[in-house]
Protein backbone atom coordinates (compact mmCIF):
# COMPACT_ATOMS: atom_id res chain seq x y z
CA UNK A 1 0.00 0.00 0.00
CA UNK A 2 1.42 3.40 -0.94
CA UNK A 3 1.85 6.20 1.53
CA UNK A 4 -0.76 8.16 -0.43
CA UNK A 5 -3.47 5.83 0.73
CA UNK A 6 -1.89 4.66 3.96
CA UNK A 7 -4.46 4.60 6.74
CA UNK A 8 -3.82 6.25 10.09
CA UNK A 9 -2.26 3.38 12.08
CA UNK A 10 -3.78 4.44 15.39
CA UNK A 11 -7.27 4.11 14.04
CA UNK A 12 -7.29 0.90 12.13
CA UNK A 13 -8.77 -2.13 13.89
CA UNK A 14 -6.28 -4.79 14.72
CA UNK A 15 -8.85 -7.48 13.99
CA UNK A 16 -8.56 -8.71 10.42
CA UNK A 17 -11.34 -7.48 8.16
CA UNK A 18 -11.51 -8.58 4.52
CA UNK A 19 -11.16 -5.64 2.11
CA UNK A 20 -14.47 -4.63 0.59
CA UNK A 21 -15.03 -4.23 -3.14
CA UNK A 22 -15.88 -0.78 -4.51
CA UNK A 23 -19.50 -1.77 -4.97
CA UNK A 24 -19.82 -3.16 -1.47
CA UNK A 25 -18.07 -0.19 0.13
CA UNK A 26 -20.55 2.28 -1.29
CA UNK A 27 -23.44 -0.02 -0.41
CA UNK A 28 -22.23 0.02 3.22
CA UNK A 29 -22.01 3.81 3.11
CA UNK A 30 -25.51 4.06 1.63
CA UNK A 31 -26.97 1.95 4.46
CA UNK A 32 -25.17 3.99 7.13
CA UNK A 33 -26.16 7.31 5.56
CA UNK A 34 -29.83 6.32 5.28
CA UNK A 35 -29.78 5.35 8.94
CA UNK A 36 -28.18 8.67 9.95
CA UNK A 37 -30.71 10.52 7.81
CA UNK A 38 -33.49 8.84 9.81
CA UNK A 39 -31.77 9.72 13.09
CA UNK A 40 -31.54 13.37 12.01
CA UNK A 41 -35.16 13.50 10.82
CA UNK A 42 -36.42 12.15 14.13
CA UNK A 43 -34.49 14.86 15.97
CA UNK A 44 -36.72 17.59 14.49
CA UNK A 45 -39.70 15.92 12.81
CA UNK A 46 -41.82 16.21 15.93
CA UNK A 47 -41.45 19.99 16.06
CA UNK A 48 -44.05 20.58 13.35
CA UNK A 49 -46.31 17.86 14.76
CA UNK A 50 -46.47 19.30 18.29
CA UNK A 51 -49.65 21.41 17.83
CA UNK A 52 -51.60 18.49 16.34
CA UNK A 53 -50.23 16.04 18.90
CA UNK A 54 -51.06 18.45 21.75
CA UNK A 55 -54.69 18.68 20.68
CA UNK A 56 -55.06 14.89 20.62
CA UNK A 57 -52.96 13.68 23.57
CA UNK A 58 -53.31 16.83 25.75
CA UNK A 59 -49.88 16.54 27.43
CA UNK A 60 -48.89 18.91 30.23
CA UNK A 61 -46.13 21.43 29.61
CA UNK A 62 -43.51 19.17 31.20
CA UNK A 63 -44.79 16.10 29.31
CA UNK A 64 -44.61 18.03 26.04
CA UNK A 65 -40.99 18.97 26.67
CA UNK A 66 -40.16 15.35 27.54
CA UNK A 67 -41.86 14.13 24.35
CA UNK A 68 -39.79 16.51 22.24
CA UNK A 69 -36.33 16.22 23.78
CA UNK A 70 -36.15 12.83 25.54
CA UNK A 71 -34.99 11.43 22.18
CA UNK A 72 -31.92 13.68 21.93
CA UNK A 73 -31.14 13.37 25.63
CA UNK A 74 -31.24 9.57 25.45
CA UNK A 75 -28.91 9.62 22.46
CA UNK A 76 -26.51 11.95 24.24
CA UNK A 77 -26.49 9.91 27.44
CA UNK A 78 -25.90 6.62 25.58
CA UNK A 79 -23.33 7.42 22.87
CA UNK A 80 -20.15 6.89 24.89
CA UNK A 81 -21.57 3.78 26.54
CA UNK A 82 -22.62 2.17 23.28
CA UNK A 83 -19.38 3.20 21.58
CA UNK A 84 -17.41 1.26 24.18
CA UNK A 85 -19.85 -1.65 24.01
CA UNK A 86 -19.54 -1.82 20.21
CA UNK A 87 -15.75 -2.11 20.50
CA UNK A 88 -16.34 -5.08 22.79
CA UNK A 89 -19.17 -7.07 21.18
CA UNK A 90 -18.75 -6.02 17.54
CA UNK A 91 -19.77 -2.84 15.75
CA UNK A 92 -21.79 -4.59 13.04
CA UNK A 93 -23.78 -6.45 15.67
CA UNK A 94 -24.50 -3.22 17.56
CA UNK A 95 -25.58 -1.31 14.43
CA UNK A 96 -27.92 -4.08 13.31
CA UNK A 97 -29.43 -4.23 16.80
CA UNK A 98 -29.87 -0.46 16.59
CA UNK A 99 -31.83 -0.80 13.33
CA UNK A 100 -34.16 -3.33 14.97
CA UNK A 101 -34.69 -1.23 18.11
CA UNK A 102 -35.28 1.90 16.02
CA UNK A 103 -37.93 0.19 13.89
CA UNK A 104 -39.78 -1.35 16.84
CA UNK A 105 -39.69 1.90 18.82
CA UNK A 106 -41.03 3.81 15.80
CA UNK A 107 -44.03 1.48 15.61
CA UNK A 108 -44.63 1.89 19.35
CA UNK A 109 -44.46 5.70 19.05
CA UNK A 110 -46.88 5.74 16.13
CA UNK A 111 -49.59 3.93 18.12
CA UNK A 112 -48.98 5.60 21.49
CA UNK A 113 -52.25 6.53 23.17
CA UNK A 114 -50.98 8.58 26.11
CA UNK A 115 -48.14 11.08 26.68
CA UNK A 116 -46.37 8.57 28.94
CA UNK A 117 -46.42 5.89 26.24
CA UNK A 118 -45.05 8.33 23.67
CA UNK A 119 -42.28 9.49 26.03
CA UNK A 120 -41.24 5.86 26.63
CA UNK A 121 -41.27 5.08 22.90
CA UNK A 122 -39.23 8.20 22.13
CA UNK A 123 -36.68 7.22 24.78
CA UNK A 124 -36.39 3.76 23.15
CA UNK A 125 -35.99 5.49 19.78
CA UNK A 126 -33.10 7.46 21.23
CA UNK A 127 -31.48 4.27 22.45
CA UNK A 128 -31.73 2.73 18.99
CA UNK A 129 -30.32 5.89 17.40
CA UNK A 130 -27.38 5.87 19.83
CA UNK A 131 -26.62 2.25 18.95
CA UNK A 132 -26.54 3.22 15.26
CA UNK A 133 -24.45 6.37 15.68
CA UNK A 134 -21.95 4.88 18.12
CA UNK A 135 -20.24 2.56 15.61
CA UNK A 136 -20.87 3.99 12.14
CA UNK A 137 -17.67 6.08 11.97
CA UNK A 138 -15.57 3.08 13.00
CA UNK A 139 -17.27 0.93 10.34
CA UNK A 140 -16.57 3.57 7.69
CA UNK A 141 -12.87 3.53 8.60
CA UNK A 142 -12.79 -0.25 8.29
CA UNK A 143 -14.48 -0.25 4.89
CA UNK A 144 -12.74 2.79 3.35
CA UNK A 145 -9.01 2.21 3.74
CA UNK A 146 -7.93 4.89 1.25
CA UNK A 147 -7.38 8.31 2.79
CA UNK A 148 -9.24 10.43 0.24
CA UNK A 149 -12.16 8.03 -0.05
CA UNK A 150 -12.42 7.81 3.71
CA UNK A 151 -12.53 11.61 4.02
CA UNK A 152 -15.25 11.75 1.37
CA UNK A 153 -17.25 8.98 3.05
CA UNK A 154 -17.10 10.64 6.48
CA UNK A 155 -18.14 13.94 4.92
CA UNK A 156 -21.18 12.35 3.29
CA UNK A 157 -22.01 10.56 6.55
CA UNK A 158 -21.86 13.82 8.50
CA UNK A 159 -24.01 15.63 5.94
CA UNK A 160 -26.68 12.92 6.16
CA UNK A 161 -27.42 13.71 9.82
CA UNK A 162 -27.49 17.47 9.18
CA UNK A 163 -29.79 17.11 6.17
CA UNK A 164 -32.10 14.84 8.16
CA UNK A 165 -32.39 17.40 10.96
CA UNK A 166 -33.06 20.17 8.42
CA UNK A 167 -35.80 18.36 6.48
CA UNK A 168 -37.48 16.88 9.56
CA UNK A 169 -40.13 19.64 9.84
CA UNK A 170 -40.86 19.43 6.11
CA UNK A 171 -41.29 15.64 6.28
CA UNK A 172 -43.61 16.04 9.25
CA UNK A 173 -45.67 18.66 7.45
CA UNK A 174 -46.04 16.53 4.31
CA UNK A 175 -47.16 13.48 6.28
CA UNK A 176 -49.65 15.47 8.34
CA UNK A 177 -51.30 16.73 5.17
CA UNK A 178 -52.76 13.26 4.57
CA UNK A 179 -52.33 11.13 7.69
CA UNK A 180 -52.44 11.36 11.48
CA UNK A 181 -49.49 12.44 13.63
CA UNK A 182 -48.32 8.84 14.19
CA UNK A 183 -47.38 8.59 10.51
CA UNK A 184 -44.20 10.58 11.19
CA UNK A 185 -42.96 7.59 13.19
CA UNK A 186 -44.58 4.77 11.21
CA UNK A 187 -42.70 5.77 8.05
CA UNK A 188 -39.46 4.75 9.81
CA UNK A 189 -40.48 1.10 10.13
CA UNK A 190 -40.04 -0.11 6.51
CA UNK A 191 -36.87 1.96 6.08
CA UNK A 192 -35.34 0.50 9.26
CA UNK A 193 -36.35 -3.01 8.14
CA UNK A 194 -34.69 -2.49 4.75
CA UNK A 195 -31.53 -1.12 6.38
CA UNK A 196 -31.44 -4.16 8.68
CA UNK A 197 -31.82 -6.61 5.77
CA UNK A 198 -29.24 -4.95 3.52
CA UNK A 199 -26.86 -4.13 6.37
CA UNK A 200 -26.80 -7.76 7.50
CA UNK A 201 -25.46 -8.70 4.04
CA UNK A 202 -22.96 -5.94 3.32
CA UNK A 203 -21.60 -4.53 6.62
CA UNK A 204 -18.42 -6.32 7.77
CA UNK A 205 -17.88 -7.15 11.43
CA UNK A 206 -15.08 -5.44 13.34
CA UNK A 207 -14.13 -5.01 16.97
CA UNK A 208 -11.23 -3.91 19.11
CA UNK A 209 -9.35 -7.08 20.14
CA UNK A 210 -8.08 -5.27 23.25
CA UNK A 211 -11.06 -3.11 24.24
CA UNK A 212 -11.29 -0.93 27.28
CA UNK A 213 -13.36 -2.29 30.14
CA UNK A 214 -17.08 -1.55 29.74
CA UNK A 215 -17.89 0.13 33.05
CA UNK A 216 -21.62 -0.41 33.70
CA UNK A 217 -21.44 1.56 36.95
CA UNK A 218 -20.10 4.67 35.18
CA UNK A 219 -22.70 4.34 32.44
CA UNK A 220 -25.52 4.13 34.96
CA UNK A 221 -24.16 7.07 36.97
CA UNK A 222 -23.94 9.37 33.95
CA UNK A 223 -27.40 8.47 32.63
CA UNK A 224 -29.11 8.75 36.04
CA UNK A 225 -27.31 12.00 36.86
CA UNK A 226 -28.31 13.62 33.60
CA UNK A 227 -31.90 12.42 33.98
CA UNK A 228 -32.14 13.88 37.49
CA UNK A 229 -30.82 17.30 36.48
CA UNK A 230 -33.02 17.58 33.40
CA UNK A 231 -36.09 16.31 35.25
CA UNK A 232 -35.67 18.94 37.95
CA UNK A 233 -35.29 21.67 35.33
CA UNK A 234 -38.44 20.62 33.51
CA UNK A 235 -40.56 20.23 36.64
CA UNK A 236 -39.44 23.60 37.99
CA UNK A 237 -40.56 25.24 34.75
CA UNK A 238 -43.85 23.36 34.70
CA UNK A 239 -44.71 24.26 38.29
CA UNK A 240 -43.33 27.78 38.24
CA UNK A 241 -41.20 26.99 41.29
CA UNK A 242 -39.16 24.37 43.14
CA UNK A 243 -40.62 21.90 45.62
CA UNK A 244 -38.85 19.20 47.64
CA UNK A 245 -39.04 16.39 45.02
CA UNK A 246 -37.74 18.71 42.30
CA UNK A 247 -34.92 19.93 44.52
CA UNK A 248 -34.03 16.37 45.50
CA UNK A 249 -33.88 15.29 41.84
CA UNK A 250 -31.66 18.23 40.91
CA UNK A 251 -29.27 17.80 43.83
CA UNK A 252 -29.16 14.02 43.42
CA UNK A 253 -28.52 14.27 39.67
CA UNK A 254 -25.77 16.83 40.15
CA UNK A 255 -24.17 14.67 42.84
CA UNK A 256 -24.15 11.63 40.54
CA UNK A 257 -22.48 13.60 37.75
CA UNK A 258 -19.81 14.83 40.16
CA UNK A 259 -19.20 11.25 41.32
CA UNK A 260 -19.06 10.15 37.68
CA UNK A 261 -16.30 12.68 36.96
CA UNK A 262 -14.34 11.62 40.08
CA UNK A 263 -14.67 7.95 39.11
CA UNK A 264 -13.40 8.57 35.57
CA UNK A 265 -10.33 10.36 36.93
CA UNK A 266 -9.56 7.43 39.20
CA UNK A 267 -10.06 4.53 36.76
CA UNK A 268 -7.17 3.28 34.64
CA UNK A 269 -9.65 2.57 31.80
CA UNK A 270 -12.37 5.20 32.17
CA UNK A 271 -15.61 5.16 30.23
CA UNK A 272 -14.91 8.78 29.25
CA UNK A 273 -11.33 10.06 29.02
CA UNK A 274 -11.62 13.42 30.77
CA UNK A 275 -7.99 14.31 30.00
CA UNK A 276 -9.25 15.49 26.61
CA UNK A 277 -10.76 18.52 28.31
CA UNK A 278 -7.33 19.57 29.61
CA UNK A 279 -6.75 21.08 26.16
CA UNK A 280 -8.56 24.40 26.23
CA UNK A 281 -9.04 24.28 22.46
CA UNK A 282 -10.90 21.00 22.80
CA UNK A 283 -13.09 22.33 25.62
CA UNK A 284 -13.85 25.59 23.81
CA UNK A 285 -14.74 23.83 20.56
CA UNK A 286 -17.00 21.39 22.40
CA UNK A 287 -18.82 24.25 24.14
CA UNK A 288 -19.19 26.07 20.81
CA UNK A 289 -20.84 23.04 19.23
CA UNK A 290 -23.05 22.40 22.26
CA UNK A 291 -24.23 26.00 22.60
CA UNK A 292 -24.70 26.63 18.90
CA UNK A 293 -26.57 23.42 18.09
CA UNK A 294 -28.65 23.77 21.27
CA UNK A 295 -29.87 27.25 20.31
CA UNK A 296 -30.32 26.21 16.67
CA UNK A 297 -32.45 23.16 17.47
CA UNK A 298 -34.51 25.04 20.07
CA UNK A 299 -35.18 27.77 17.51
CA UNK A 300 -36.47 25.16 15.04
CA UNK A 301 -38.86 23.91 17.71
CA UNK A 302 -40.15 27.36 18.70
CA UNK A 303 -40.53 28.58 15.11
CA UNK A 304 -42.66 25.61 14.07
CA UNK A 305 -45.01 26.33 16.99
CA UNK A 306 -45.08 30.04 16.21
CA UNK A 307 -45.81 29.52 12.52
CA UNK A 308 -48.75 27.21 13.29
CA UNK A 309 -50.25 28.47 16.54
CA UNK A 310 -49.63 32.22 16.16
CA UNK A 311 -49.47 32.75 12.40
CA UNK A 312 -52.04 30.06 11.58
CA UNK A 313 -49.92 28.15 9.04
CA UNK A 314 -50.65 24.54 8.14
CA UNK A 315 -48.05 21.96 9.25
CA UNK A 316 -46.69 21.72 5.71
CA UNK A 317 -46.43 25.48 5.28
CA UNK A 318 -44.75 25.75 8.68
CA UNK A 319 -42.15 23.20 7.59
CA UNK A 320 -41.59 24.94 4.26
CA UNK A 321 -41.14 28.27 6.06
CA UNK A 322 -38.01 26.81 7.64
CA UNK A 323 -36.40 26.03 4.26
CA UNK A 324 -34.39 29.32 4.22
CA UNK A 325 -32.91 28.40 7.60
CA UNK A 326 -32.01 24.85 6.51
CA UNK A 327 -30.62 25.92 3.12
CA UNK A 328 -28.53 28.66 4.71
CA UNK A 329 -27.12 26.17 7.24
CA UNK A 330 -26.02 23.94 4.33
CA UNK A 331 -24.36 26.93 2.62
CA UNK A 332 -22.58 27.83 5.84
CA UNK A 333 -21.33 24.27 6.29
CA UNK A 334 -19.97 24.01 2.75
CA UNK A 335 -18.32 27.44 2.86
CA UNK A 336 -16.73 26.84 6.28
CA UNK A 337 -13.41 25.43 4.93
CA UNK A 338 -13.00 28.49 2.66
CA UNK A 339 -13.65 30.84 5.56
CA UNK A 340 -11.21 28.92 7.75
CA UNK A 341 -8.52 29.10 5.05
CA UNK A 342 -9.04 32.86 4.81
CA UNK A 343 -9.44 33.80 8.50
CA UNK A 344 -8.53 30.70 10.52
CA UNK A 345 -10.89 28.66 12.67
CA UNK A 346 -10.75 31.14 15.54
CA UNK A 347 -12.07 34.17 13.69
CA UNK A 348 -14.34 32.22 11.34
CA UNK A 349 -16.13 30.65 14.33
CA UNK A 350 -16.24 33.95 16.22
CA UNK A 351 -17.68 35.84 13.24
CA UNK A 352 -20.22 33.09 12.56
CA UNK A 353 -21.38 33.15 16.18
CA UNK A 354 -21.73 36.93 15.98
CA UNK A 355 -23.90 36.58 12.85
CA UNK A 356 -25.99 33.91 14.59
CA UNK A 357 -26.52 36.22 17.58
CA UNK A 358 -27.47 39.14 15.30
CA UNK A 359 -30.16 37.06 13.64
CA UNK A 360 -31.54 35.99 17.01
CA UNK A 361 -31.62 39.63 18.14
CA UNK A 362 -33.71 40.55 15.09
CA UNK A 363 -36.21 37.80 15.96
CA UNK A 364 -36.30 38.94 19.59
CA UNK A 365 -37.10 42.47 18.42
CA UNK A 366 -40.14 41.15 16.55
CA UNK A 367 -38.71 40.78 13.06
CA UNK A 368 -41.51 39.77 10.69
CA UNK A 369 -42.48 40.06 7.04
CA UNK A 370 -39.54 40.58 4.70
CA UNK A 371 -37.06 40.81 7.59
CA UNK A 372 -37.80 37.30 8.87
CA UNK A 373 -36.29 35.32 5.95
CA UNK A 374 -33.09 37.38 6.11
CA UNK A 375 -32.81 36.81 9.84
CA UNK A 376 -33.25 33.06 9.29
CA UNK A 377 -30.62 33.05 6.54
CA UNK A 378 -28.15 34.87 8.80
CA UNK A 379 -28.80 32.41 11.61
CA UNK A 380 -28.49 29.42 9.29
CA UNK A 381 -25.18 30.49 7.72
CA UNK A 382 -23.68 31.25 11.12
CA UNK A 383 -24.83 27.95 12.63
CA UNK A 384 -23.55 25.93 9.65
CA UNK A 385 -20.08 27.45 9.90
CA UNK A 386 -19.85 26.99 13.68
CA UNK A 387 -21.01 23.37 13.67
CA UNK A 388 -18.60 22.41 10.88
CA UNK A 389 -15.48 24.19 12.14
CA UNK A 390 -16.31 23.41 15.78
CA UNK A 391 -16.39 19.69 15.00
CA UNK A 392 -13.13 20.05 13.04
CA UNK A 393 -11.46 21.80 16.00
CA UNK A 394 -12.58 19.06 18.38
CA UNK A 395 -10.91 16.38 16.31
CA UNK A 396 -7.77 18.44 15.63
CA UNK A 397 -7.26 19.08 19.35
CA UNK A 398 -7.26 15.39 20.30
CA UNK A 399 -4.22 13.14 20.19
CA UNK A 400 -4.41 10.31 17.63
CA UNK A 401 -4.91 7.64 20.28
CA UNK A 402 -7.85 9.66 21.66
CA UNK A 403 -9.65 10.01 18.33
CA UNK A 404 -12.40 7.54 19.17
CA UNK A 405 -13.18 9.24 22.47
CA UNK A 406 -13.10 12.65 20.76
CA UNK A 407 -15.57 11.45 18.13
CA UNK A 408 -17.93 10.21 20.82
CA UNK A 409 -17.72 13.52 22.69
CA UNK A 410 -18.29 15.41 19.45
CA UNK A 411 -21.50 13.49 18.72
CA UNK A 412 -22.56 13.79 22.36
CA UNK A 413 -22.12 17.57 22.21
CA UNK A 414 -24.49 17.77 19.24
CA UNK A 415 -27.16 15.57 20.77
CA UNK A 416 -26.86 16.92 24.30
CA UNK A 417 -26.95 20.45 22.94
CA UNK A 418 -30.19 19.70 21.11
CA UNK A 419 -31.84 18.24 24.20
CA UNK A 420 -30.58 20.80 26.69
CA UNK A 421 -31.35 23.71 24.36
CA UNK A 422 -35.00 22.75 24.10
CA UNK A 423 -35.18 21.87 27.80
CA UNK A 424 -33.62 25.11 29.07
CA UNK A 425 -35.07 27.61 26.60
CA UNK A 426 -38.36 25.71 26.46
CA UNK A 427 -38.70 26.00 30.22
CA UNK A 428 -38.00 29.75 30.00
CA UNK A 429 -40.67 30.12 27.31
CA UNK A 430 -43.19 28.13 29.37
CA UNK A 431 -42.58 30.26 32.47
CA UNK A 432 -42.82 33.53 30.52
CA UNK A 433 -46.00 32.37 28.77
CA UNK A 434 -47.58 31.41 32.09
CA UNK A 435 -46.74 34.77 33.66
CA UNK A 436 -47.89 36.76 30.63
CA UNK A 437 -51.27 35.00 30.20
CA UNK A 438 -53.92 37.17 31.90
CA UNK A 439 -57.38 36.01 33.12
CA UNK A 440 -60.07 35.95 30.43
CA UNK A 441 -63.59 37.13 31.37
CA UNK A 442 -65.99 34.17 31.30
CA UNK A 443 -63.23 31.52 31.42
CA UNK A 444 -63.59 29.14 34.37
CA UNK A 445 -60.73 28.59 36.85
CA UNK A 446 -60.13 25.03 35.61
CA UNK A 447 -59.91 26.07 31.97
CA UNK A 448 -57.69 29.02 32.86
CA UNK A 449 -55.29 26.76 34.76
CA UNK A 450 -55.21 24.36 31.80
CA UNK A 451 -54.68 27.21 29.31
CA UNK A 452 -51.59 28.27 31.27
CA UNK A 453 -49.94 24.91 30.52
CA UNK A 454 -49.14 25.77 26.89
CA UNK A 455 -50.45 27.72 23.93
CA UNK A 456 -51.50 24.45 22.27
CA UNK A 457 -53.75 23.62 25.23
CA UNK A 458 -55.17 27.18 25.21
CA UNK A 459 -56.08 26.90 21.52
CA UNK A 460 -57.63 23.48 22.15
CA UNK A 461 -59.80 24.95 24.94
CA UNK A 462 -60.77 27.91 22.76
CA UNK A 463 -61.93 25.58 19.98
CA UNK A 464 -64.69 24.17 22.19
CA UNK A 465 -65.85 27.46 23.75
CA UNK A 466 -68.33 30.06 22.54
CA UNK A 467 -66.87 32.96 20.47
CA UNK A 468 -67.25 35.63 23.21
CA UNK A 469 -64.74 33.68 25.34
CA UNK A 470 -62.81 31.81 22.63
CA UNK A 471 -61.73 34.88 20.64
CA UNK A 472 -60.10 36.79 23.54
CA UNK A 473 -58.53 33.55 24.83
CA UNK A 474 -56.83 32.96 21.50
CA UNK A 475 -55.63 36.55 21.37
CA UNK A 476 -54.10 36.62 24.86
CA UNK A 477 -52.57 33.16 24.39
CA UNK A 478 -50.88 34.20 21.14
CA UNK A 479 -49.70 37.45 22.72
CA UNK A 480 -48.28 35.57 25.73
CA UNK A 481 -46.49 33.12 23.44
CA UNK A 482 -45.00 36.02 21.45
CA UNK A 483 -43.66 37.50 24.70
CA UNK A 484 -42.16 34.15 25.62
CA UNK A 485 -40.66 33.75 22.14
CA UNK A 486 -39.05 37.19 22.34
CA UNK A 487 -37.65 36.36 25.79
CA UNK A 488 -36.05 33.05 24.79
CA UNK A 489 -34.61 34.36 21.50
CA UNK A 490 -33.05 37.25 23.41
CA UNK A 491 -31.66 34.79 25.96
CA UNK A 492 -30.31 32.61 23.14
CA UNK A 493 -28.65 35.67 21.58
CA UNK A 494 -26.89 36.39 24.89
CA UNK A 495 -25.73 32.75 25.12
CA UNK A 496 -24.33 32.87 21.59
CA UNK A 497 -22.56 36.21 22.22
CA UNK A 498 -20.89 34.78 25.34
CA UNK A 499 -19.89 31.71 23.29
CA UNK A 500 -18.37 34.00 20.65
CA UNK A 501 -16.28 35.79 23.30
CA UNK A 502 -15.10 32.45 24.64
CA UNK A 503 -14.16 31.30 21.13
CA UNK A 504 -12.18 34.48 20.45
CA UNK A 505 -10.19 33.99 23.66
CA UNK A 506 -9.68 30.23 23.87
CA UNK A 507 -9.33 29.30 20.19
CA UNK A 508 -6.42 31.65 19.59
CA UNK A 509 -4.01 28.80 18.74
CA UNK A 510 -6.49 26.99 16.48
CA UNK A 511 -5.67 28.83 13.25
CA UNK A 512 -4.35 25.71 11.53
CA UNK A 513 -5.47 26.84 8.10
CA UNK A 514 -3.40 30.05 8.11
CA UNK A 515 -0.49 29.15 10.38
CA UNK A 516 1.69 27.42 7.80
CA UNK A 517 1.14 24.09 9.53
CA UNK A 518 -0.19 20.92 7.99
CA UNK A 519 -2.27 18.02 9.19
CA UNK A 520 0.09 15.07 9.10
CA UNK A 521 -0.47 11.36 9.52
CA UNK A 522 1.43 9.81 12.42
CA UNK A 523 4.10 7.37 11.34
CA UNK A 524 5.07 9.18 8.13
CA UNK A 525 1.83 8.82 6.20
CA UNK A 526 2.15 12.29 4.65
CA UNK A 527 -0.07 15.34 4.73
CA UNK A 528 -3.84 15.25 4.29
CA UNK A 529 -4.92 16.84 1.02
CA UNK A 530 -8.56 17.29 1.99
CA UNK A 531 -10.41 17.33 5.28
CA UNK A 532 -8.35 15.83 8.09
CA UNK A 533 -8.86 12.25 9.04
CA UNK A 534 -9.38 11.20 12.65
CA UNK A 535 -5.76 10.21 13.19
CA UNK A 536 -4.09 13.37 11.95
CA UNK A 537 -1.89 15.46 14.19
CA UNK A 538 -1.08 19.13 13.73
CA UNK A 539 2.61 19.58 13.10
CA UNK A 540 4.76 22.44 11.88
CA UNK A 541 5.33 22.10 8.16
CA UNK A 542 8.92 22.26 7.00
CA UNK A 543 9.71 24.09 3.76
CA UNK A 544 10.16 20.72 2.08
CA UNK A 545 6.75 19.40 3.23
Amino acid sequence: MSSENAPCPTLEPTAAVPPATDRRRWAVLAVLCVSLLLVGVDLTVLHVVVPTLTRQLLPSGAELLWIVDVYALTVAASLVTFGTLGDRIGRRRLVLAGFAVFGLASAAAAWAGTPAQLIAARALLGGGAAMIMASTVAIIRVVFTGRRERALAIGIWTASHSVGAAIGPVVGGLLLQRWWWGAVFLVNVPIAALALAVGARVIPESRDPVPGRWDAVSAAMSAAGLAGVVYSLKRAGDQGGVDLPVLAAGVGGTGLLVLFVLRQRRLSQPLLDLSLFAARRFTAATLCVLGCFGCYTALLFFLTQRFQLVDGHSPLRAGLSLIPLAAAAAVGATSAPWLAARWGNRWAITAALAAFAAGLAVLAAGGEGGVLPWALVTIGVGAGVVMTLGADSIMAAARPEQAGQAAAIQETAFELGAGMGIATLGTALAVTYRIALPPVPGLGPGDHAAARESIGTAIEIADRLAPPVAVPLREVARSAFEQGFATVTAAAAVIVVLTAVMAAILLKDDDVWRSGRQLLHPGGGGACSSSPCMGCTIQAASPEA
